[in-house]
């Protein structure tokens, strides 16, 4: 387990006897408890005591000792400022928080004070795994958000949970019942959750959420949490904007508290939050964390990105672009209305395939004008983010003008339009004068403004890089003043620049009022004059003067962007959904995705239904998917409500099948294609899976105990608008009280929730309620066998499934040869004995160790060709005609094989 900085409070010992310096640190990290204290000296953060011993451990560094202190040694470890970054990444991470302690004082001016005076320094900035806003130390294709949650009342049933991403400036806000809270904070998946403390006990205690994102709890205190004080904040960080009586009170308690923690993390600095927006969750799909999970939303089972439903689809050429999506997948709408219209502007976008490559190749190389914003808010910006500003304002000014071109403009485009067409045009010429091509990071290293922008600078400049050249004009005036062809301007330590002259001419200069006698040599005589003095003094104060005025223009552009923020965040939002429609128009015309029909009703028919990931994987080897359709509706009506039973071997494609539909539903209501021939879903208010098998040993769950809350989660919830699939219910426990289990299921599906469902079971005893329960139907994943071998078609046809295949895919796995012929002799019996009293019929079977040994080898199986040229033949690459050539071909191949 991570060690972390204790978050008690932090008690300051008795400073008697201690150097003013470390009498400093623990003043400072008393009102910092939680943090490790990166406390500046020179050009190191160094770390003391246990932030030493933490940090060394977490950063792999070496760990010191610096004086001592109550008789032992003080453990100490650094690292170098210009390396600073690196390292806070590896911290936050791993979950630590940072305080950031700086110097605020010139050491010259604490000197002054006196020898035993201490440069002052303070905590600058708190860093937090909610509060990055570094490109470096950020996911660039996702939202890092910090949420704060707030329950109001001792027993109150309702939370309110406030989210905001610091680095875009979005904030959000929501009311939610205690039932759905895990898989609300499942799906805005926060980097740090910040909870009062004593809500965080009340967590710890009844282990409302899981242990992984306990970890990212963050304890504030309860009076922080205040309705009122949080209504007062709101009208003061958003003057007016925002009206607090339009939030219910746990939502300007999360909301201010939030707004509070945020400006206590910055110190001081402003942060530009967009105003907040109340989000309604009966405005999208509700998805629970079980079934984010099983589905492989946006990471796999394995907390890995590759593999998952969004790295299969997002096509995005942007991080802004990334971001949007991942949030339209994770909340899909719910209202038919906003979904076409999302539909209609991908449908625009697919029709016109070359606008379309021409705007995602300019937005490929499109800024995140968002993220740069926020920087140079936080006045930690640099150059590059006016750079960037500048470029993302060209690039939405020429993505509009494309725009422009498009015939019958659906509302979404125009809206897409209107809002890049918002990009300041004359703050993008302004940049294109003021900066170079290729700024630096920092602004304090100057050598971003271009030349010609500012006429001072330049001569500044001039001084400090063309010293030579300046000298060179001076000295040619001189000659020319004295006709003295000799005279030359030189430059040592002791003099600086003087004007020297050979001996005999130094009477010419001597009778000059211009020139001032500074020394005689033997050979020459040396001058100086009050231009040259002026211009020494002005050389070494160049580069200084230099970048004073590279600051204050950086200063001016920064204050110029942040007075256009609202049309510049505008701006970039609609770019990112311009790259979001435009990567789901490039996803359909590429893998043959269809537009859904997304109503109000209650139908769902998919046909020719694929599964996007696992047809893409196998279109990487080669191979194709086999699709399947899907229909839940009644056939008399079209209306919702059918439950399909499906049976078949596992390694038939039953998960694959029930996954495929829940993943078109969500895809369709995120507002985009599906992979399918055609499809028309009525909107789905929940998805519920349970798919697979897993324990949870941390809550001293079994997997059979997470099965059935997963279960009940589902039966309890699941309305007639809802899809459930389920897979192997019942499976965890004994055979009659699992079938029990799964068969109540069925019945209270059909009978109490009557919603959509795809049941997958291997209860074949199940397959009789297609009798008695009208909407109950029979499906099975069809499967040959030859020889002994199980041939798997993948495909869904009517009917139930006659066995289960168990064994011969035990064979396939690996399972010993003698253990299968074991398990085929136990199967024989209880088939042709029955289940009825299986104790007595397996008594009567000889004990495995003292089955005779077979008397010769198994015989091994023959080339099969009718096997080979099945394998061998690429059913897309045939014509019609050469389809028809291999069917004689392969009949022949049969009656050859069978004359053996």
């Amino acid at each position: 387990m991570t060690q972390t900085a204790s978050q008690a409070p932090y008690a300051v010992p008795d400073t008697q006897g201690m150097t003013p310096m470390m009498a400093q640190f623990f003043e400072i990290k008393a009102v910092n408890p939680g943090y490790l204290l990166f406390y500046r000296m020179g050009d190191f953060y160094e770390l003391f005591f246990e932030d030493a011993e933490i940090a060394s451990a977490a950063l792999g560094i070496t760990l010191t000792k610096r004086g001592r202190h109550m008789g032992e040694d003080i453990p100490m470890c650094g690292v170098p400022i210009h390396a600073a970054q690196d390292y806070l990444r590896k911290l936050i991470g791993l979950g630590h928080r940072v305080a950031v302690c700086e110097q605020v004082e010139d050491p010259a001016e604490a000197k002054k004070r006196g020898s035993k005076s201490v440069v002052k320094r303070d905590v600058v900035r708190l860093v937090t795994p909610g509060t990055l806003t570094e490109d470096d130390l950020l996911p660039a294709r996702g939202n890092n958000f910090l949420a704060c949650l707030a329950r109001l009342g001792a027993d109150g049933d309702g939370f309110a949970l406030a989210w905001a991403d610091i680095s875009t400036g979005d904030l959000l806000v929501a009311d939610i019942s205690a039932d759905i809270l895990a898989d609300e904070i499942a799906r805005i998946d926060p980097a740090e959750l910040a909870v009062s403390d004593r809500l965080a006990d009340q967590f710890l205690e009844t282990r409302a959420l899981s242990a992984e994102r306990l970890a990212t709890i963050s304890r504030l205190p309860h009076s922080l949490f205040d309705s009122e004080a949080g209504a007062g904040l709101l009208r003061e960080t958003f003057r007016g904007d925002v009206d607090p009586t339009a939030f219910s009170r746990t939502a300007r308690a999360a909301l201010g508290a939030l707004i509070a923690y945020v400006a206590d993390t910055q110190k001081g600095i402003s942060v530009s939050l967009r105003p907040p927006r109340l989000e309604a969750l009966s405005a999208h799909m509700q998805i629970d964390a079980a079934t984010r999970a099983s589905l492989e939303l946006l990471v796999t089972q394995r907390g890995e990105s590759r593999g998952s439903l969004r790295s299969t689809i997002d096509l995005t050429m942007t991080g802004a672009g990334a971001r949007l999506f991942a949030a339209r997948l994770a909340a899909p709408l719910n209202d038919p209305a906003a979904i076409n219209a999302r539909l209609d502007t991908v449908s625009a976008l697919l029709e016109r395939s070359i606008e379309t490559d021409s705007i995602r190749k300019a937005l490929r190389s499109a800024p995140d004008m968002a993220r740069a914003l926020t920087r140079l808010t936080l006045e930690r910006g640099g150059p590059r983010d006016l750079a960037a500003i500048g470029r993302g304002i060209v690039q939405a000014r020429a993505l509009a003008a494309t725009l422009a071109t498009f015939p019958d403009c659906p509302e979404g485009l125009k809206d897409i339009a209107a809002g890049l067409e918002r990009a300041p045009q004359i703050l993008a010429d302004e940049f294109a004068v003021a900066l170079v091509e290729e700024p630096p990071l920092l602004a304090r290293d100057g050598g971003f403004v271009a030349a010609g922008y500012e006429a001072e600078l330049d001569t500044q400049r001039r001084l400090g890089s063309e010293s030579r050249k300046v000298v060179a004009e001076l000295q040619a005036e001189l000659v020319d003043l004295t006709g003295v062809k000799a005279l030359k301007i030189k430059h040592n330590n002791v003099l600086g620049f003087f004007v020297e002259v050979p001996a005999s001419h130094g009477n010419k200069l001597l009778e000059h009022e211009r020139f001032i006698h500074r020394q005689t040599l033997a050979n020459a005589m040396r001058f100086t004059t009050g231009e040259l003095a002026e211009l020494e003094g002005r050389i070494a104060r160049a580069q200084e003067t230099a970048v004073e005025i590279e600051t204050a223009i950086f200063a001016r552009l920064r204050d110029a962007v942040l007075r256009e923020s609202r049309a510049l965040v505008a701006a970039a939002d609609a770019m990112a959904g311009l790259d979001v429609a435009a990567a789901l128009a490039t996803l359909a015309a590429e893998r043959g995705y269809a537009r859904p029909v997304v109503d109000q009703s209650l139908a769902f028919a998919i046909e020719g239904g694929r599964h996007p990931v696992v047809e893409k994987t196998l279109q990487a080897g080669g191979k194709s998917f086999v699709a399947n359709d899907c229909t839940l509706s009644a056939p008399e009506t079209g209306d919702g409500g059918q439950l399909w039973l499906v049976t078949g071997p596992n390694m038939g494609g039953k998960s694959t099948f029930l996954r495929q539909n829940a993943l078109i539903a969500i895809m369709a209501q995120m507002g985009g294609f599906v992979p399918a021939v055609a499809a028309h879903i009525g909107v789905v208010d929940r998805v519920f899976s349970r798919v697979g098998a897993s324990d949870d040993i941390a809550q001293g769950r079994s997997t059979f105990m997470v099965e059935m809350v997963e279960t009940a989660a589902i039966l309890n919830r699941a309305s007639r608008q809802s899809l459930v699939i389920l897979d192997e219910i019942g499976r965890g426990t004994a055979t009659y009280d699992g079938l029990s289990i799964a068969w109540a299921c069925v019945e209270t599906l059909h009978e109490t929730t009557g919603c959509r469902a795809l049941f997958a079971t291997h209860y074949h005893e199940l397959t009789a309620l297609a009798g008695p329960l009208a909407r109950v139907s029979n499906h099975t994943m069809s499967v040959r066998e030859y020889r002994g071998d199980v041939i798997f078609l993948h495909e869904v046809v009517p009917g139930a499934a006659d066995r289960s295949y168990g064994i011969q895919v035990a064979r396939l796995a690996g399972l010993p040869a003698p253990v299968i012929a074991r398990a085929r002799q136990v199967l024989d019996l209880l088939e042709a004995q029955g289940q009825s009293n299986p104790g007595s019929a397996l008594a009567d079977l000889p004990l495995f160790a003292h089955m005779p040994a077979p008397a010769s080898p198994p015989p091994q199986p023959r080339d099969n060709p009718v096997a080979a040229m099945v394998e061998a033949v690429r059913p897309d690459d045939l014509t019609p005609r050469a389809a028809l050539d291999w069917i004689y071909e392969l009949k022949k191949a049969a009656h050859a094989d069978g004359d053996h």
